[in-house]
């Protein structure tokens, strides 16, 4: 039975399934129906299987290689303000903490969002959302906390839901008023996990702003008792849970996310023993974030570790403005492979298919094959590692999300 298609990506130099560390097909085209990849295979089987498209609907793809769209698992992409005087500030050997116990870091850029309208942050983050398309981001995972208010976290929400309406890129929208204790509960920080609990969760929840809550876990944010209170109650509300830990301290993030069944811990330059073997046993996916690590001067992490221990692995910008501001996730993979002990594959699967599984999407969400959502790009080079070897620009020639053609850029 011949297959009909809406979209053909004919004549790759290669196509990189992700289905396997890498699955590369040599000659490849793939079909789309609707939203859905139909068919993966050798180009010469492609007349003979699947029916042409309509006009304009094949993308000669000769000498390049597709992949899947690139996944940004933990970003902080709509905010306001910079801060770039602290970055000068850590080059001069200043500790983040430090700067954040003086009322910067965070509690900076939750200034700047209190003071900003949602119309404003909505037109300062799509730029960032056009850059990331730009370097083949198709879908991301867009987190609050920039508010650390009810109504400021909504307005960060609202913006994020605004935001997945005017643009192509997919956004899963993270509830992260557990960010940091705002200012005004600096003497009362159990009132504030009171708050959230009980008010900022149903309220998230119930206006739909968001999928998933997430809590950090570390020195200088909240114990694993507190996050474990915000997390059960987000549990309760319908929501999926992310957690960031260990970027400075462990202090028992890893083992709350495993026991209550988080979709992805992030961070990880620090992890127990015991934090690996809780994550082993679960599905829960180790974010890492080289550009933190390297922004705030310090090694990023290796995964020998946690590949050791049988933990999935992905890689994530983490797009701050404080502490990694790059909309750059190619370039992650990259310091992945070369810093972090990555294979090449391992790096290009860290951005697609376990990324996906770090957002909560299931397989073959993340791949190309059938059944997979047709979130396609046209490298133009023609061989998939370089990719990675020709390291921070973008080689995105075309973009297709949910099988229509949308870059890149805008």
């Amino acid at each position: 039975m011949r297959i009909k298609a809406d979209l053909v990506i004919a004549r790759a130099a290669q196509i990189v399934t992700a289905d396997a560390d890498p699955g590369v097909v040599v000659g490849g085209s793939v079909a789309v129906a609707g939203d859905r990849v139909v068919w993966v295979g050798p180009s010469e089987a492609l007349e003979a299987e699947v029916d042409p498209p309509g006009p304009g609907g094949i993308i000669d793809a000769a000498g390049c290689v597709v992949t899947p769209g690139f996944v940004d698992a933990h970003t902080h992409v709509v905010f306001a303000g910079s801060r770039p005087l602290e970055f000068e500030w850590r080059l001069e050997g200043r500790r983040y903490l430090d700067i954040l116990e003086a009322g910067g870091g965070i509690l900076s850029t939750v200034r700047a969002v209190r003071a900003t309208s949602e119309d404003d942050l909505v037109g300062e983050s799509l730029r960032r959302l056009d850059r990331m398309l730009g370097f083949g981001v198709t879908s991301c995972e867009v987190k609050s906390g920039y508010g650390l208010d009810v109504e400021n976290e909504m307005k960060i929400l609202r913006a994020a839901r605004r935001l997945a309406a005017i643009q192509p890129v997919r956004i899963e929208p993270t509830f992260l008023g557990a960010h940091v204790i705002p200012p005004e509960f600096k003497d009362d920080p159990e009132g504030y996990v009171d708050l959230l609990v009980e008010e900022m969760i149903p309220r998230v929840a119930g206006e739909k702003l968001a999928t998933a809550c997430d809590a950090f876990v570390d020195r200088g944010a909240f114990s694993a008792a507190q996050a474990g209170r915000i997390l059960t109650a987000a549990t309760a509300a319908g929501l999926r849970l992310h957690v960031h830990a260990g970027q400075f301290e462990d202090v028992g993030g890893p083992e709350a996310a495993a026991r209550l069944g988080a979709l992805s811990v992030d961070h990880l330059d620090v992890v127990s023993e015991a934090g690996l073997k809780a994550m082993a046993s679960s599905s829960t996916v180790a974010v890492m974030l080289p550009g933190a690590s390297l922004s705030l001067g310090h090694e990023p992490p290796r995964v020998d570790r946690l590949l050791s221990a049988g933990v999935k692995v992905a890689l994530a910008t983490d797009c701050n403005p404080g502490t990694s501001y790059t909309e750059n996730l190619p370039l992650m993979a990259f310091i992945g492979a070369t810093r972090m002990g990555l294979s090449c594959s391992g790096a290009l699967v860290a951005i697609t298919r376990e990324a996906a599984r770090a957002i909560g999407r299931p397989a073959p969400e993340g791949t190309i094959a059938p059944g997979a959502t047709a979130d396609l790009l046209v490298h133009a080079v023609g061989d998939w590692r370089e990719i990675l070897y020709h390291f921070g620009v973008t080689h995105v020639r075309d973009v297709v999300i949910g099988g229509r053609r949308v870059g890149p850029g805008r």
